[in-house]
């Protein structure tokens, strides 16, 4: 994996709070991940949240701390590349891995993956939090590519979590600083909506507070494996607001201390 970024892709994520990186992950690492993937669709670990759609076509396979019980999935984010992708996003600094995440929809998967911002979800605070997802298969509008409000980045608006399809996973308590978002699906035309399509070993590169959304995979033969690591910067610590995503607690932690943990390891020291 190249770690150098070009000065363009970097001014690119800053101003629009996200970018696209081509052909990162090479051939070989991605048939490792795609064996990792079966392995947790086989015997998903303890934060599962897939469901079944309500059309009862298809299905959709989440999981998150993935990195943590599988030694692919840890050597890939502790050892790869990104650490370092991450640190030039973040204009230098140190780089701890927040977690990983699977997004997996089969053929006929139509739901969409609604509208949100990650960050509200996180118990993290700070601008310097990015998550890489890569492409394991080919990805393009038909079958889930994502998309994006470009410069929502910007906005400082934190949006409501809610739980996405019937899952597994908590529901999310009501934040009173939060907002609902708009309904930015029924009024596209009033937003800078932008996507890209991805072979394999590409990637979506974006801000935690980057609005964004996904399609659902109306294929009938191409999967859509998608793998997410995400990392925190300099400035990020740790805020354990109301509604934050339960398997994102540290108790080893106190608001307003680093992410250095055992389940946010730092990776690359100031």
């Amino acid at each position: 994996m190249s770690t150098a970024v070009a000065p363009k892709t970097v001014k690119a994520y800053a101003r629009d709070g996200v970018t696209v990186m081509r052909d990162i992950v090479d051939a070989a690492t991605l048939d490792e991940l795609r064996e990792a993937v079966e392995r947790d669709i086989a015997d998903p670990g303890p934060f599962f949240h897939g469901y079944k759609p309500e059309d009862g076509q298809g299905q959709f396979h989440g999981n998150l701390r993935i990195w943590q019980h599988d030694s692919v999935f840890g050597d890939f984010c502790l050892n790869s590349g990104l650490p370092e992708l991450a640190r030039q996003f973040f204009g230098g600094g140190r780089v701890n891995l927040l977690y990983d995440q699977l997004f997996v929809k089969e053929p006929g998967t139509v739901n969409r993956t609604r509208w949100h911002n990650d960050q509200p979800y996180w118990p993290v605070s700070g601008s310097h939090v990015i998550s890489f997802w890569i492409a394991l298969d080919d990805v393009e509008q038909d079958s889930g590519a994502l998309e994006f409000v470009r410069g929502s980045n910007h906005w400082d608006r934190w949006f409501q979590p809610r739980q996405f399809g019937e899952t597994q996973s908590r529901q999310y308590d009501d934040n009173p600083d939060y907002e609902e978002i708009p309904d930015i699906q029924a009024a596209r035309d009033d937003y800078d909506i932008v996507s890209w399509d991805l072979k394999a070993g590409d990637c979506y590169v974006f801000n935690g507070m980057t609005v964004h959304g996904a399609g659902g995979n109306r294929s009938a033969n191409k999967r859509r494996r998608g793998y997410t690591v995400r990392y925190t910067g300099k400035d990020a610590r740790y805020d354990l607001r109301v509604g934050t995503s339960q398997p994102l607690h540290n108790v080893a932690l106190s608001d307003g201390d680093l992410l250095d943990s055992e389940i946010y390891p730092l990776i690359i020291s100031d």
